[in-house]
């Protein structure tokens, strides 16, 4: 299903514990991380649900940080990087009950 080496970080849009059901002795299970579903916040912004359930963009680059070897020496300053985005984006959905205009407006750039 995955390759043998590589890590693997799954987004899905459910309850994790089913890809790793799907996945149970599989080549690479044991380098699968999957991101899903954890019945956590309340009635909030698109984007918070998201970050809340550490699903978000930010939660998925820290797991890739965490594991891809190469990624080590550069990846402590991204990692603050990225924390300091989600720190950011707590206190402007708390002050206009918003997201974030950058989250708004991001576009898949083509």
């Amino acid at each position: 299903m995955f390759t043998t080496d590589k890590p693997v970080v799954f987004a899905y849009h459910g309850y994790p514990w089913l890809i790793h059901r799907l996945t149970y002795r599989r080549n690479n299970q044991r380098n699968l991380h999957v991101r899903g579903y954890k019945e956590e916040g309340t009635t909030t912004t698109p984007f918070d649900m998201t970050v809340v359930n550490d699903m978000d963009r930010y939660h998925l680059a820290e797991d890739v940080v965490d594991r891809v070897p190469r990624l080590a020496r550069v990846g402590a300053h991204f990692k603050q990087f990225l924390r300091n985005k989600l720190v950011e984006h707590k206190q402007y959905v708390c002050r206009y009950g918003d997201d974030m205009p950058e989250v708004q407006e991001w576009k898949w750039p083509y």
